[in-house]
């Protein structure tokens, strides 16, 4: 009960700061970004939490089929990111799947971590794979973006980009310094469009964001870092 008590005070305090956007039934869905195919070594790494699962539909919609794989770490419990993934999928030109330990990350898929489980990024020769496991909570969540971002800067360093989008706390930001530090762009969502923006100003309190991009424009500059065209500071 103590555990669940925390956890609504939370949620409480989190929806008092939080921003609040109407959402019209008329708003039109993302338009597809059309890229260049970019090699299978490139890899896309997104933490999120609060506001993070319509943040993400933001990203992903618009994400081309010859995007890198994308892994995901959004904070949710057991049960719901199947469904999330699901929903996912029948929106993206991608592929969208909950993570099962030891796929393939293949471009143009994204895999998000499951509730309650670390992802991590491994190599598996010339090939990435997800690692899933039961390791105590970090920052206090399972899982964790952190451990998420730790191990994609171990397994693709230069060759990854990593973005932090809307969410409370400070979970993701020492993971992208380490992301930045071993020459991945690395993108955090700007205030104006975060719900909450906790995780993303930590991230850049750190210095570990190369950009601050408004949502809309997370897309094309995550696609953006990979082709060589990002601005780099």
């Amino acid at each position: 009960m103590e555990k669940y008590a925390e956890l609504i005070a939370e949620k409480i305090r989190t929806a008092a700061v939080a921003q609040v956007y109407r959402r019209s039934s008329h708003t039109p869905q993302p338009k597809a970004i059309t890229s260049p195919l970019v090699g299978s070594e490139k890899i896309f790494a997104i933490g999120s939490s609060t506001g993070g699962t319509e943040a993400l539909r933001q990203v992903l919609v618009p994400m081309p089929r010859t995007c890198p794989g994308v892994i995901i770490t959004q904070h949710m419990p057991p049960g719901f990111t199947r469904s999330f993934a699901e929903r996912l999928n029948k929106l993206c030109e991608i592929s969208v799947k909950e993570a099962e330990d030891g796929d393939r990350v293949l471009p143009g898929h994204a895999y998000i971590a499951p509730g309650a489980r670390h992802m991590e990024l491994v190599r598996n020769g010339a090939n990435y794979q997800i690692k899933l496991t039961d390791a105590p909570p970090v920052n206090r969540h399972r899982p964790s973006v952190d451990v998420l971002f730790k191990s994609v800067a171990l397994s693709a360093g230069k060759n990854a980009v990593g973005t932090i989008l809307t969410g409370m706390g400070n979970d993701g930001a020492q993971g992208m310094l380490d992301l930045r530090k071993a020459g991945a762009h690395t993108i955090a969502q700007s205030e104006k469009t975060c719900v909450v923006f906790g995780m993303p100003r930590e991230a850049i309190l750190l210095n570990a964001a190369v950009e601050v991009v408004d949502l809309n424009d997370i897309t094309q500059h995550m696609l953006n870092g990979v082709t060589g065209q990002a601005r780099r500071i």
